[in-house]
């Protein structure tokens, strides 16, 4: 088949820390009083650590920010819908009910890091830093995390409040409702806009963000909003810097020894093996199709139809994605765990150069470049074993262009926000729906999700999303 409460969130941010690990995060912190932490350079970075760590969390990119972006379009489906109380199937079905716990999770975390990287930013300035440089770059990485937040939260929910203070007093953001979208991006904008002037080329520790980063994101904000010019400028500049490149063979860019290469602009670090098997990921244990492996959910599958359209000389197919011996297609981006299955050491990769390059062609083609375009898609195709292109004019480009994404990017979160952004998740999907024999349809409403319950249970002024 195809904020849960952000007041109780905040206030239990106010409370703890979080321990995290793995290069970045090498410095487990305990529970401390936020009126007075951080107060000086390392705990600023134990704080900036916990910030980073946040965004391992479940709800996030630990298991439900790829479902809740691959799982409703055409790119993946639910094995059994029925598992875990049916909240994926509810996104495989278009079914999504506000008391859904994949979406409150989404947002409650959401908040949490928000409110950690707004707490960092109103303090930082009244800490000793050795180097101004380093404060500078925190400065940069914070806003970084918070604009991919709000960049993720505004595709997935429309309206949300917007906020950019540190909560001292979760009283003062009662009654005060959801802010535009417009207003989201303007400030996801000015966030990344700064940031790129704050972040160094290179990071001085694995998993930290970068330029570049910042760079790739502000430019896929562009890419959504319809200004291809700003986007093109922006992605330009990264294929300039020199510092990312395509890994020779696909099968380099997710080996699991190999992380943090050369094609990764920007990935959230887990691993194996460590504080008791607690910082691995158990998104391969739940990604897996059922009876494959102990506790497998077969949750975000890829479908069938997309397995079949890759041709047999493709070298991402059975590497990027394979079947089991049953026929069922699974996703190999993840490497199963040598400890215990839910310790999952694969890194969740956010932003890529792959994908810079396929937002180059987009963004070429709708600015009427086809030619220019085409080198960028086929860098792509080549390193998959393909020849180039066929396609000439802007629509078969088009068309071309978004089919190699889905070819190319499956499983890291990026297809059903490619379907709204380009207006063609209703006519695509329901055609998916018709083609499978699945009666379902649907329309403008499903294109973003409900707002949690919950939220709209602490505050009346949170209104809910139509159709829900």
């Amino acid at each position: 088949m195809k904020k849960n409460i952000l007041i109780p969130a905040v206030i239990g941010m106010l409370l703890t820390l979080c321990a995290c690990t793995k290069e970045l995060f090498q410095e487990p912190t305990t529970e401390k009083n936020a009126g007075s932490f951080p107060g000086n350079e390392t705990e600023a970075e134990e704080y900036m650590n916990a910030t980073y760590g946040n965004l391992q969390e479940n709800g996030l990119y630990g298991l439900y920010l790829p479902a809740l972006s691959e799982i409703p379009s055409d790119n993946t489906f639910d094995e059994v819908p029925a598992n875990d109380d049916g909240v994926y199937g509810q996104l495989d079905q278009f079914s999504v009910a506000p008391a859904n716990n994949i979406i409150a999770s989404n947002w409650r975390q959401s908040y949490y890091a928000i409110q950690k990287a707004n707490l960092v930013l109103n303090r930082i300035d009244n800490i000793t830093y050795a180097s101004n440089t380093t404060k500078e770059a925190r400065k940069g990485e914070m806003k970084f995390i918070r604009a991919l937040l709000y960049f993720n939260l505004v595709r997935l929910y429309g309206d949300v409040p917007l906020v950019t203070q540190e909560t001292t007093d979760p009283n003062t953001y009662f009654g005060q409702g959801r802010n535009a979208v417009a207003d989201v991006y303007t400030q996801i904008t000015k966030d990344l806009t700064e940031a790129i002037d704050q972040l160094p080329v290179t990071a001085t520790q694995k998993g930290r963000v970068v330029k570049t980063a910042a760079q790739t994101l502000l430019a896929k904000v562009y890419l959504t909003q319809g200004n291809y010019s700003a986007a093109k400028t922006l992605l330009d500049a990264v294929v300039s810097s020199g510092n990312h490149r395509l890994m020779n063979n696909p099968a380099d860019v997710f080996n699991i020894s190999n992380e943090n290469n050369a094609e990764i602009i920007f990935s959230v670090q887990f691993a194996s093996g460590i504080n008791g098997n607690t910082e691995g990921s158990i998104m391969f244990q739940i990604f897996s199709p059922s009876g494959t492996q102990t506790g497998a959910k077969g949750h975000n599958l890829p479908t069938k139809s997309l397995y079949n359209l890759y041709t047999n000389d493709d070298k991402r197919k059975g590497i990027y994605l394979d079947v089991t011996a049953a026929g069922v297609p699974y996703c190999k981006k993840l490497t199963k765990p040598t400890t215990v299955i839910t310790d999952g050491g694969s890194d969740v990769v956010v932003l890529r150069y792959a994908d810079v390059l396929l937002m180059l062609a987009e963004c070429e083609n709708e600015l009427g470049n086809t030619a220019a375009a085409i080198p960028y898609l086929d860098a792509i195709r080549t390193r998959a074993g393909l020849a180039g292109t066929t396609a000439t004019t802007q629509q078969t480009l088009r068309d071309a262009i978004a089919t190699e994404r889905r070819f190319e990017l499956i499983g890291e979160g990026h297809r059903w926000f490619d379907l709204v952004r380009t207006g063609t998740a209703i006519s695509v999907m329901n055609q998916w729906f018709t083609d499978n024999n699945i009666q379902i349809s649907i329309d403008a409403h499903n294109l973003l999700m409900p707002v949690p319950q919950g939220q709209i249970d602490t505050d009346l002024s949170i209104k809910q999303n139509t159709g829900y």
